[in-house]
Order: structure tokens, then C-alpha cells, then sequence
């Protein structure tokens, strides 16, 4: 079919350098946008009605200016662009640099090795090893904006108490006193470093949350505005109405003067407080959280403002923060732009505590890969927001345990939530099993990440990718670990059992018992089971 439509899909192409693009999709083409949040609404077919604009905007997460198929058809821009899908034909239209557009291949793996070699590259590297091989464990939900040593410390000490394998902790938003003023708040954190050095011993790296934004106020703040008067050495975007002040930005925190990292000595002075962090506390890598373009666009702004150069485009801002965690190998970001074949570890958007919302994860992650982001987390195991978790007595322990296994076998694995506070003991023991065979998987995980960082290629695939023409454009509720390793969680409450796509090939599952694909069966799966199979060689 693809082969005989191969000359009117290339009629359908517009040449190379126009601002406008039009695809007319092919019977049976499924398509992806790098609106990494919005996966779940994907592949779009010629059933599918959409449209986004990247400018000043990638939802919450990151964002790619790409769009492929399973056909091998492919749209690149190097400028934000919008695009609209309906009735079966896609419209692209970019106000301000030329819209790529081509074939190459017929497959969605040959079109993704296309584009990743051609407009975002593998760098070589992966961010550090420790975010593969152990799960992660953050303090946010258990403390929200009261991070403390004494909390922090307890938090830490029950990891080992109750049998988690050890692994990275991040101590999220409130360990400052003001945005932007990056040192611990000595009210709550009395000695740092003496906080550092045990949870070193206790053998979990640190990892602080860091935003670009600074409170417009106090002493700190003052301070930052006397050197600017007398320097002239501004870290922020400038008010247009008055250059001598900052302009002021609405985020979910309130208001603040955002950094421009476009500007030298903003990143310079930035990057100046994380290596002190690290120097003198001991701190080893950041969590990089806001940096959104849409908190860099004018939309956001109290008042007329510009950045100090006004060719750079909100989503060029996101991506000057995205750079600077490239000289921290320990690290996590939500929000990027064209990052794509770099090493940065890429989280999710918060999800809510709800099964719509797990459902979610395994189309986030495919997506991520195909648009070039290998070294993923699926969020915070049963959702990162906040609220669901208030009241111990709503939490879903059976939602909890799921998650715990979606998260397994991806490439990261994050805890919040307490599992030896949230689950009853028999709950809290199936959630520490999926953790411990992440831990056992770890090796193979990194092994993974590594091919990943010299080839680009996803490291958690779809069935599509992978075993193509086989029907399988629109399965995403499975997903294999590099390409032997088939997991098939279940994701809907009270299920005991799940329908189980196998490929071609012989797959022995975690129960010992060998299925040969392609074939369609229902699996048990019992709440203490998180059902895998490793490919086999006849």
C-alpha cells in the first residue's frame, strides 16, 4: 500500500525553504508531534482532530518542532511553528524560519534515524549513571513547601528502615529563604552540609530543585538591582517601559523577574550559585524545574517587556536553560526545547493521582523517544500533584502499586510519596519489589542508555517502532526496554488480567512460561504482578 502511494506522497511534499507545509495522510499512516504532553491523544490518524502552536508554548513539558509518521514522512522547523489536523491532512504554517519537510524510509524507526542524525544528533553521553540503576526518591509530596533538614533527614532514613534500595534524592521547592537566592534557609536547614554529608552515608547522592526566577523583593533582591545600577550587569529580562528595572512575571509561584539566559552574565551568575552549592555543601546535581516558554512570553509579563535580544523566541529562552544542565551530569528537567540527543534527564509533566492519568505515562515515554528524548521518567510514581496526597485516606493503594510497576522497567524511576506511609504493609511490599528489579534491571538499563547516547534511538520503544507493518501504529499501553524486553502493565483499577499484544518471536515471560507471537492473548495478572517477557532466540 505505502509503495504504491510512494509518488503521491512525494507530489504532497512542499519544497525545501517555505514557511507553509501540507500533508495529506496516507490510509492506515499514523502521526506524532513533539507535544510531549499531549501523547496520550496520540498517533493522529485521518480520524483525528488537533492543532497546537509551539510558539511561546510546549505545554508543561518538553517540546520538539517536529512531526513523523509511520510512513517515514517527516516535518522539521527550526523556529516554533503551528500546525492543524483535520479531515485527514495536516497544515504546518512557521512565521519565521523555513518548514523541512521529506521521506525517508517507509517505517517509523528508518524516518526517526533520519531526522535525530540530521537535526538533533546523539551527543555521546548520558546524564549520570546513578539515575538508571536505582530508583530516585523526591521529598516534595511528603514535605511540599516545608522542606527541612529534620523532615528531609527522616524521609531519607526511612528509605533504608523499610528495605528501598538507596538511589538518588532530590530535595524539591523551599530549601531557600527567596527565589532566585540560592542557599539553604537556615531556619530550616541549621547546618547543610552536616545534612549532606549523612545522606551521603547513607548512600544517596543530592539533588536540589532549582527555578530560574527571583523574588522581587528583600535584601537579596536589592542588592542584585544596586549591582545593576552601578555595573550595569543585569541577570534578568529588562522592563521595556523602564530598562532600569526588571520586568515582572506571573508562574504558578506568584510573580518574579525571570533570568535570561540568553544574556552571558545571567548564566554566568546562575551557574556561579549551583557550582558554590556544590563546593561548599557538597550538593551533586540540581532538578531543574519552570523554565517554561510560555513564562518567558510577553503573555506572562506585568506590563511591556523584551528580552535583551529580541530575535530569541520564548521557546529560545526555555532552550538557553535547558543548556546549562549540560555541565551538571546529575540532573532532571520538565520543560525543554529541541533538546533533542542531548543528556538531560527528561521527567513527565506532573500527573494527578488517577488511573486516566497512568494511562498517560506509557504514551509520554514513547513519545519521548521519538522525538529524541531517550533518558526518561515517568513523573512521580502514583502522580506528582500535590493535593491528591493531603489526606492519607485518599490515596488508591491499589493505583499506587501500578504506577510503582509502570515506573519498573522504564528507564527511571521516582518515588515521592511515601510507600511505608501510604500503603498498608502487604502494598508497601509489592511497590518495594518493583523498585528492587529496577535495581536488578539497573545494569542492563545503563547498557541501554549508553546505546541510546551513541545512536539516539529510544531506549523504552513501541511495538510500531520496533515490529513494523504488523498493525500495531496505535498500541500504547505496552511498550519493550530496548528491544528484547516486552512490558505489558496493567492500568485499569480492579483488573486481575489484560490483553497482551506479543510480536513476532518467542517471549519467555517473568512466570517462566513461553508465548510465541505474533499473537493476541490474555494474561493474568494478579496486583503482585507486573507482566514481562524477554525475547528468545529459536
Amino acid at each position: 500500500m505505502r509503495s504504491t502511494a510512494f509518488l503521491a506522497l512525494l507530489l504532497s511534499i512542499p519544497a525545501l525553504g517555505q514557511q507553509a507545509a501540507h500533508f495529506t495522510m496516507l490510509p492506515g499512516e499514523h502521526w506524532w508531534a513533539g507535544v510531549i504532553s499531549q501523547a496520550h491523544l496520540m498517533p493522529f490518524t485521518s480520524e483525528s482532530t488537533y492543532q497546537f502552536d509551539f510558539d511561546g508554548n510546549t505545554d508543561g513539558n518538553q517540546g520538539q518542532p517536529l512531526l513523523i509518521s509511520d510512513a517515514g514522512r517527516f516535518l522539521w522547523c527550526d523556529e516554533p511553528f503551528a500546525f492543524q489536523i483535520a479531515k485527514g491532512e495536516i497544515h504546518a504554517q512557521s512565521k519565521s524560519a523555513p518548514i523541512v519537510t521529506g521521506v525517508s524510509g517507509a517505517t517509523l524507526r528508518e524516518v526517526f534515524l533520519h531526522v535525530s542524525r540530521r537535526f538533533f544528533p546523539a551527543s555521546g553521553k548520558t546524564p549520570h549513571p546513578s539515575l538508571f540503576l536505582h530508583p530516585q526518591y523526591n521529598t516534595w509530596i511528603e514535605l511540599t513547601y516545608n522542606q527541612n533538614q529534620k523532615d528531609v533527614l527522616a524521609y531519607a532514613r526511612a528509605i533504608g528502615a523499610n528495605r528501598y534500595p538507596k538511589g538518588v534524592l532530590m530535595i524539591d521547592e523551599g530549601w531557600f529563604s527567596h527565589y532566585g537566592n540560592l542557599d539553604f534557609d537556615r531556619a530550616r536547614f541549621p547546618d547543610p552540609k552536616a545534612m549532606i554529608g549523612e545522606l551521603h552515608d547513607l548512600g544517596l547522592p543530592v539533588m536540589l530543585w532549582v527555578c530560574p526566577y527571583i523574588s522581587p523583593d528583600g535584601q537579596f533582591f536589592t542588592e542584585l538591582m544596586l549591582d545593576h545600577t552601578r555595573n550595569k550587569k543585569t541577570v534578568w529580562f529588562v522592563n521595556a517601559a523602564n530598562p532600569k528595572q526588571p520586568a515582572i512575571m506571573e508562574w504558578w509561584d506568584g510573580f518574579s523577574a525571570v533570568v535570561d539566559f540568553t544574556n552571558p552574565y545571567g548564566r554566568q551568575w546562575f551557574k556561579a550559585q549551583l557550582d558554590r552549592l556544590m563546593k561548599e555543601y557538597g550538593v551533586d546535581g540540581f532538578k531543574f524545574d519552570g523554565g517554561d516558554a510560555s513564562y518567558y512570553s510577553a503573555k506572562s509579563m506585568l506590563g511591556p517587556s523584551k528580552a535583551f535580544d529580541p530575535a530569541v523566541s520564548p521557546n529560545g529562552h526555555t532552550e538557553a536553560f535547558s543548556r546549562l544542565g549540560l555541565d551538571y551530569p546529575l540532573n532532571e528537567f520538565r520543560a525543554t526545547w529541541k533538546m533533542g540527543g542531548q543528556p538531560l534527564a527528561q521527567r513527565l509533566r506532573d500527573k494527578n493521582h488517577a488511573w486516566a492519568d497512568l494511562r498517560m505515562l506509557i504514551p509520554g515515554i514513547l513519545n519521548q523517544g521519538i522525538m529524541g528524548y531517550p533518558f526518561t521518567c515517568p513523573d512521580l510514581i502514583g502522580g506528582g500533584e500535590y493535593l491528591s496526597f493531603r489526606d492519607a485516606k485518599t490515596v488508591d493503594e491499589e493505583l499506587m502499586v501500578r504506577a510503582a510497576q509502570v515506573h519498573a522497567l522504564m528507564p527511571m524511576m521516582q518515588f515521592s510519596a511515601a510507600p511505608w506511609r501510604v500503603l498498608r504493609p502487604e502494598n508497601r511490599e509489592i511497590a518495594r519489589q518493583a523498585a528492587l528489579l529496577h535495581e536488578k534491571m539497573g545494569p542492563e538499563i545503563l547498557t541501554l542508555a549508553r546505546k541510546a547516547a551513541a545512536s539516539g534511538e529510544p531506549i523504552v520503544r513501541s511495538l510500531e517502532y520496533q515490529f513494523p507493518n504488523h498493525g500495531y501504529g496505535a498500541r500504547t499501553d505496552e511498550f519493550l526496554l530496548g528491544e528484547e524486553i516486552l512490558v505489558a502493565p496493567v492500568l485499569e483499577k480492579g483488573a486481575t488480567e489484560r490483553t497482551v499484544v506479543f510480536p513476532p518471536g518467542r517471549w519467555r515471560g517473568d512466570d517462566g512460561q513461553t508465548i510465541r507471537g505474533p499473537s493476541t492473548q490474555a494474561v493474568q495478572a494478579p496486583l503482585t504482578r507486573l507482566p514481562w517477557w524477554r525475547h528468545m532466540q529459536d
